[in-house]
């Protein structure tokens, strides 16, 4: 029986709440209902803070390792473009 590592539950998890996060948005920006968009903003406001949490853990148990900052220069040229 194989187990499944800390480093592949911590990203499957991650990978689980993301997608839960881009599904909320979708569903929020879709709503009529004030009450139950006010619920789903909620529950998608504490779905962000835990996946920050769990992203902080992993990085600093080094399962995960973030991509080089963009330096001001690629910041600006980004503003530019959209900004445009």
């Amino acid at each position: 029986m194989q187990h499944i590592g800390d480093k592949e539950m911590v990203n499957d998890v991650l990978s689980m709440v993301k997608s839960s996060l881009t599904t909320y948005t979708s569903s929020i920006s879709e709503c009529s209902n004030q009450q139950l968009r006010q619920t789903l903003q909620q529950i998608r406001n504490s779905d962000e803070q835990f996946q920050y949490q769990l992203y902080q853990m992993a990085e600093s148990k080094g399962f995960y390792k973030p991509a080089t900052q963009a330096d001001s220069n690629d910041i600006q040229q980004v503003r530019s473009a959209v900004s445009s």
